[in-house]
């Protein structure tokens, strides 16, 4: 049974903290020596530098310790491990470090802007039971009680409130249960099928396919400056998009390259990247910069991610906040106005 691996955030910690102390001068077992008397929480790391130290003192590599202890992702494993053979190990380091802390930025982002709407529909879910339950059958209550024709010309408002709050309940609901089910999903492994759904909307197709380009082109960098070759920097990264449609799109890319074209050719010539991203890539490789320009657009697929979550956060949030506040304020309109035809008629 593999153990359970460190988060995004911890490996980005583990590449920076290494990255410096090999750029220092400090050799590996005596970094990952230094890095254990740091952490001495008795945890996961701990554990796994102490592991890693023993190995490394026995002839192993960083990358074959790291593979030892399964704590550590694949792909930086391997990247390491790539560094390692050609000789550029601390600056594999810095790319993952950078690589992980992009990752980790966002899938918080991703998971606020599940976590925002999901709050909102608790929200509304517990107004309107608390309408349903208490305050209309309350205000029916007391309008019954009054006889002839005093409350009987506005009382049919209170039953349209209940109507509308019932259609409400329900539609959110069934909202929760979709996110639900979802979520169940996409932690159970099954995340095809949620994405097949989310296809279906523009805006949320739009951060998958950024989100994979974002990992493609991080990786491919790092693939790059770890000494490999671009035909084989690129296969080796197509399983990082991790999203049907893009990787459909890059298996043409890598076939593209294999008659002869460069990456950032066929990237254009595939409309892989936007216009302006496209002739980024093509001036970098001319000018002898791919990996410059590489870091730079997946600087730039990473902001442009971000922004589109935080738009799409600016338009479900308000949008719940305002079914919640409509509920709120019809049903209140429904329970005064049969007061202020009392109060009418009394004057």
């Amino acid at each position: 049974m593999s153990k359970k691996r460190l988060d995004e955030l911890g490996v980005s910690a583990f590449c920076e903290s290494m990255a410096m102390m090999i750029q220092a001068g400090i050799q590996t077992d005596e970094a990952v020596a230094l890095l254990q008397s740091e952490n001495r929480d008795g945890g996961m790391l701990e554990q796994g530098l102490s592991e890693m130290k023993t190995l490394i003192e026995q002839g192993s590599g960083l990358a074959e310790a790291m593979k030892s202890v399964e704590i550590f992702p694949d792909f930086a494993v391997r990247m390491i491990a790539a560094g390692e053979s050609s000789g550029r190990l601390e600056d594999v380091l810095f790319r993952l470090a950078r690589y992980y802390a992009e990752q980790k930025t966002i899938s918080e982002k991703l998971r606020g802007a599940v976590t925002y709407p999901a709050a909102m529909l608790l929200l509304i879910l517990a107004v309107l039971t608390v309408m349903l339950t208490i305050v209309l059958p309350a205000f029916r209550a007391v309008y019954d009680r009054l006889t002839g024709s005093l409350a009987a010309s506005s009382y049919a408002y209170i039953r349209w409130a209940g109507v509308f709050c019932t259609v409400a309940l329900v539609m959110m609901a069934l909202l929760a249960c979709a996110l639900l089910v979802g979520l169940l999903l996409w932690k159970s492994g099954r995340r095809a099928a949620v994405e097949a759904v989310l296809e279906k909307f523009p805006r949320c197709r739009s951060i998958l396919e950024t989100n994979a380009l974002f990992r493609f082109t991080s990786a491919t960098g790092t693939f790059l400056a770890s000494g490999e070759m671009q035909d084989e920097a690129v296969l080796s990264s197509i399983p990082m998009a991790d999203y049907g449609p893009v990787e459909q799109k890059l298996k043409k890319l890598a076939g593209r390259m294999e008659e002869g074209h460069s990456l950032a050719q066929a990237a254009y010539d595939e409309q892989l990247f936007e216009p302006v991203y496209g002739r980024m890539l093509l001036a970098g490789e001319r000018s002898g910069g791919l990996e410059h320009v590489l870091g730079r657009l997946t600087e730039l697929l990473e902001e442009n991610s971000v922004q589109q979550v935080d738009r799409l956060v600016e338009i479900v949030g308000p949008a719940l906040s305002g079914v919640l506040m409509l509920t709120i304020g019809l049903t209140l309109i429904s329970v005064m106005l049969p007061l202020i035809g009392m109060m009418n008629a009394i004057g």
